[in-house]
């Protein structure tokens, strides 16, 4: 039999976990759950803690969706110029193994990072992202990075499938894999977020995968 989670246990487990969340201060934050929706009022010290806060969120048990409604309201401490933050995020970028830098453009405006430019895979663009969220004086963070186009294996589905099963934490007989030119899409049921969230880490490491459709639905 199905279980089942009413929004006011949900509601508590998320207060709880934002407790015990390290970097989260959850004495700000509002909790509201509505059908298994989250949303997030409030403020928080930092951009590093709204996405926290978030990340926590979505792995309680009967979440399905966040709404992160969290404003950063820096200290007087760690307020930055645009200048000295530009510097920041491109010195920290180009410290990072994982990223091409000098293909990576970074521009500021009011505390906003926005990161443009082009690399090979997606889990370069959301690299720079996590490596630029955490410096002090970010208050947002805008990825408009793009993946420089691969050549398409012609079993790339089938490719997607077989790295879906290898995944022990995802149920791959749940989840069909269909491949329209570059994007990829994902349909199917599971049973947790974070378990949607893998099948679409798995299926961006395909070669020659531009966009990923995740259409999975989850249900408790």
């Amino acid at each position: 039999m199905a279980r089942t989670r009413s929004d006011a246990e949900i509601e508590s487990d998320v207060i709880d976990e934002l407790k015990w969340a390290a970097n989260v201060d959850e004495d700000d934050i509002d909790v509201d759950v509505h059908d298994g929706v989250l949303t997030l009022n409030g403020t928080v010290d930092s951009y590093f803690a709204k996405q926290r806060a978030e990340d926590e969120a979505l792995d309680v048990f009967g979440v399905t969706a966040v709404i992160n409604n969290l404003e950063v309201d820096l200290p007087y401490a760690v307020e930055r110029s645009d200048v000295d933050l530009g510097e920041a995020a491109v010195d920290a970028l180009t410290r990072d193994v994982v990223i091409p830098s000098s293909d990576i453009h970074v521009t500021v405006s009011h505390g906003i990072v926005t990161l443009q430019g082009q690399v090979d895979w997606n889990y370069q663009r959301e690299d720079a992202e996590d490596v630029v969220e955490r410096l002090a004086g970010v208050k947002g963070v805008e990825n408009l990075m793009t993946l420089a186009s691969q050549p398409m294996p012609s079993d790339v589905a089938q490719r997607i499938q077989k790295a879906l099963m290898r995944d022990a934490g995802v149920n791959a007989d749940a989840i069909t894999v269909t491949v329209e030119g570059s994007i990829a899409t994902l349909t199917g049921v599971v049973h947790s977020y974070a378990e949607k969230v893998d099948a679409e880490d798995a299926a961006w490491l395909a070669p020659g995968i531009m966009e990923v459709d995740n259409d999975i639905t989850v249900a408790y």
